[in-house]
């Protein structure tokens, strides 16, 4: 017995000493991938990449980290520090149009990969919002192309909230915000077609 909880310790000992390392790695990798969404929305590209480079190697120092260790590995700080980490991913491609990863090019889990592509999604409202104010609407309907196409697929999965990590209230939760700048965008063209009206308009009344 004294050899059976011998292992057992030495087995936790490791799994503590994985945990150790893993932990603070996550929280970088979370801090990166936030850095990289803001260099993403002030549409400098080449910094969020850049960015996106160095969070790269943090993940993998967490999975070389974690190698063995399921229990830990399987942990909710690791999904989340993922999920930032696709959201990152997903942000700069709707924004800069480059190709979209999928979760084994970004070595995440789905889970995490599913619900930081809902978040970049929802995102895409603060894009359309800025460039509202900015008065640049062309790009907006594209956007809000994108959040369409995202809700409808994600809203396809139905399994249980143990398997997708929530993905269920997460895909409601991006609904309530297509919703919302579906009506702000919807007042926004027709608030510029009356401008545009009444320009035309008054540019035919005789001087």
């Amino acid at each position: 017995m004294n050899n059976l909880v011998a292992g057992a310790v030495a087995n936790l000992e490791q799994a503590h000493a994985a945990r150790e390392v893993a932990y603070p790695l996550t929280r970088k990798l979370v801090q990166a991938s936030a850095n990289a969404i803001r260099a993403a929305h002030r549409h400098d590209y080449p910094q969020s990449r850049a960015i996106l480079a160095q969070a790269k190697g943090i993940l993998q120092q967490m999975l070389d980290a974690l190698g063995g260790h399921p229990d830990i590995y399987y942990a909710g700080y690791v999904a989340d520090s993922q999920k930032e980490y696709a959201e990152a991913h997903a942000t700069l491609s709707f924004l800069s149009g480059a190709p979209l990863p999928g979760p084994e090019e970004l070595k995440v889990e789905v889970a995490p990969y599913l619900n930081g592509l809902a978040e970049a999604a929802s995102e895409l409202r603060r894009t359309i919002l800025d460039a509202l104010r900015n008065n640049n609407l062309a790009p907006c309907e594209g956007w809000m192309a994108t959040m369409d196409e995202v809700y409808s697929l994600l809203v396809t999965i139905d399994f249980p909230d143990a398997i997708t990590g929530g993905l269920r209230r997460t895909t409601d939760q991006l609904r309530g915000v297509l919703e919302r700048t579906r009506g702000d965008l919807t007042l926004a063209l027709r608030q510029h077609a009356l401008e545009g009206k009444l320009a035309e308009f008054q540019g035919k009344l005789p001087e």
